[in-house]
């Protein structure tokens, strides 16, 4: 069976060789634990503490505020667990986007059932908020602004230093889903006054089961996992292969951040240059990563993924896949459920070529064009 062109890099990016080369001998040979007191141990610490680094320096953040997680959902459920739930919490309001993750909005969601308040502001038609509308949310009760850096279903890229200073303006802490941001946009929790931010290894060409949480030094979060408090509080043995590939992920992605950049975006106004059938672009076009595009066709309102067998693409996100519902994003935009189940995400990005660009173009032509035959 011929494999299809895989442009689902929202979902998850190929492993890049390079990390893999970096991961390989913590799997067998480096077997220690990083916590153990012996050279076995000392060995495998070492390569943690490298990884630390390497993820610290790429969001100029203090190596000791990094803790590693099994990944982004973790990470985004303890800053939000952890902070209204921290010793001599009296705030008791989150205020979110309607956009986001389902991890952030699930776990707000969790949190106002048992007795915190949530406040989600919806975003204007292109998916960026209205800093009016935002700013008009917040008040002196409000305990965490929780806003992703750049959405992972239609890639739009919010003004998070316009955000902390809204949030903090309140005495409010600045939360930041990093997922699809970090390693992809210049981030600086400095600059742009992030206090909690999530990270994840396999949306930059690192390993699936591994991310971490940045924290502010003096913000205190209160430990999602309990037992032996190897990270600041977050309990369990750490996986030291993963992390060092999240590191290298890291190392290299800062290294190539331009140059990634710069090869997204020619795909991306190459496959938009070569699409013959009408489209929408859903989300903002200058403000966003261009590594993502989210498209709808007017006249189809029928899902067109079955149509596209040679392509590894997607409707929106990876993890609501399974559910069959109409994006939540789209629908925030103002998309009618039925046009949002027909759009298409496409992402591509460091290991994508030209020439896949092109065939997806063709494919994606006759599928539209088939559709709306058959619609008549």
């Amino acid at each position: 069976m011929t494999m299809p062109i895989y442009l689902d890099y929202g979902a998850t990016t190929p492993l890049d060789p390079a990390v893999a080369a970096v991961m390989e001998p913590w799997g067998v040979d480096g077997f220690g634990n990083p916590h153990s007191a012996h050279m076995w141990g000392y060995k495998a610490k070492a390569a943690v503490e490298r990884a630390r680094e390497q993820v610290a320096r790429l969001i100029n953040a203090p190596v000791e505020s990094i803790a590693f997680t099994s990944g982004a959902t973790e990470s985004n459920n303890w800053a939000l667990k952890g902070l209204l739930t921290a010793p001599g919490q009296t705030r008791r309001r989150i205020v979110t986007l309607s956009t986001e993750h389902s991890s952030v909005l699930e776990t707000a969601q969790y949190l106002a059932s048992i007795g915190a308040h949530l406040t989600i502001v919806p975003v204007r038609s292109h998916g960026l908020v209205d800093l009016g509308d935002l700013e008009r949310a917040l008040g002196e009760d409000v305990a965490l602004v929780s806003v992703m850096a750049v959405n992972n279903e239609i890639g739009v890229v919010q003004d998070l230093a316009a955000i902390a200073a809204l949030a903090h303006g309140v005495g409010a802490v600045f939360h930041v889903d990093a997922a699809q941001g970090f390693g992809k946009a210049p981030l600086d929790v400095e600059a742009m006054g992030i206090d909690l931010m999530s990270i994840t290894a396999h949306k930059i060409y690192g390993p699936k089961g591994v991310g971490a949480l940045y924290r502010r030094p003096f913000t205190v979060i209160t430990p999602l996992l309990h037992g032996g408090g190897q990270e600041d509080g977050r309990s369990g043995t750490l996986p030291t292969a993963l992390i060092a590939g999240l590191g290298e992920a890291a190392r290299i992605a800062g290294e190539r951040m331009a140059a990634d950049h710069a090869h997204a975006l020619m795909l991306r106004d190459r496959l938009l240059a070569a699409l013959t059938v009408q489209s929408q672009i859903n989300g903002d076009l200058q403000q966003r990563w261009p590594g993502n595009l989210n498209l709808s066709f007017p006249g189809i309102t029928m899902p067109l993924l079955p149509q596209l067998p040679g392509l590894a693409i997607s409707s929106g996100s990876a993890c609501a896949a399974v559910t069959g519902r109409a994006s939540h994003v789209l629908t925030a935009l103002g998309l009618p459920e039925l046009a949002a189940k027909a759009s298409l995400r496409l992402g591509f990005g460091r290991f994508t070529t030209p020439a896949e660009i092109d065939t997806a173009a063709t494919l994606i032509n006759a599928a539209v064009r088939q559709k709306l035959a058959e619609v008549g």
